[in-house]
């Protein structure tokens, strides 16, 4: 009977982690441990600012999970990992790429974002991107760049109509 609800509740946590992993736009695995209870619920609170959370599971149990979803990080399942999910693509990205600058503890393995398995190297490319803000702020510099260009063309020719 307790056998039972051993192997119920850990039914239970593999379905939690594959509905995390497929509702999830980006997926990180990472470690840290060496990190203090201080640095890890600074970093608890700087993901879900953008509505992301990490979580701690037993690598047999995140393997399970990802074995049902056809999806093969057996060799990055080694030792303690926590996994972080977010519903934006590149938010938990940037904010564990920022904290394992301060904290030489935390360091991302892996990830899946939008789907597909994401090495080390290309999430350190998406940390660089600008946030949404920065890259709307970048498109409404250049959409006023043209305008104010065209407004002194405008201008110009005018001048010159005048003469």
């Amino acid at each position: 009977m307790a056998n039972q609800k051993i192997l119920e509740k850990k039914q239970e946590i593999i379905n939690e982690i594959s509905n995390n992993i497929k509702e999830s736009q980006s997926v990180v695995f990472f470690e840290y441990s060496g990190l203090s209870v201080v640095d890890l619920t600074e970093l608890r609170r700087n993901l879900r600012e953008t509505g992301s959370e990490f979580k701690v599971y037993k690598n047999t149990l995140a393997e399970r999970a990802l074995n049902d979803l056809e999806i093969d990080l057996k060799d990055y399942l080694v030792g303690p990992k926590a996994i972080a999910f977010g519903t934006d693509a590149v938010a938990p990205i940037k904010i564990l790429s920022e904290f394992s600058k301060k904290n030489k503890s935390l360091e991302m393995k892996v990830g899946i974002v939008e789907g597909k398995i994401t090495t080390i190297d290309t999430l350190n490319e998406l940390a660089k991107i600008p946030s949404r803000e920065g890259l709307l702020t970048q498109v409404a510099s250049g959409l006023m760049g043209v305008v104010r260009d065209l407004s002194i063309c405008l201008d110009l020719h005018s001048q010159n109509l005048e003469k």
